[in-house]
């Protein structure tokens, strides 16, 4: 293999590398996007359970059911 074709070989390769690692980091985005938007959507799950939980009171305050 002549040294002209074994520096095409390696261009090739360097692109498609450059090419995957370009497409990881989008979904890498992405996904931490997506992380994101599910942290908030906790936070506002746990602060209406909070308000909820609040209005009616915490399950601890009921008395045990009779059979116990």
């Amino acid at each position: 293999m002549s040294v002209e074709n074994r520096v095409t070989e390696l261009e090739t390769r360097l692109a498609f590398q450059d090419d995957t690692i370009q497409a990881l980091n989008e979904v890498l985005i992405d996904q931490q996007r997506q992380l994101e938007r599910l942290g908030l959507q906790l936070a506002q799950l746990t602060e209406r359970y909070r308000e909820l939980a609040g209005q009616y009171g915490e399950a601890g305050d009921e008395p045990p059911p009779p059979h116990y």
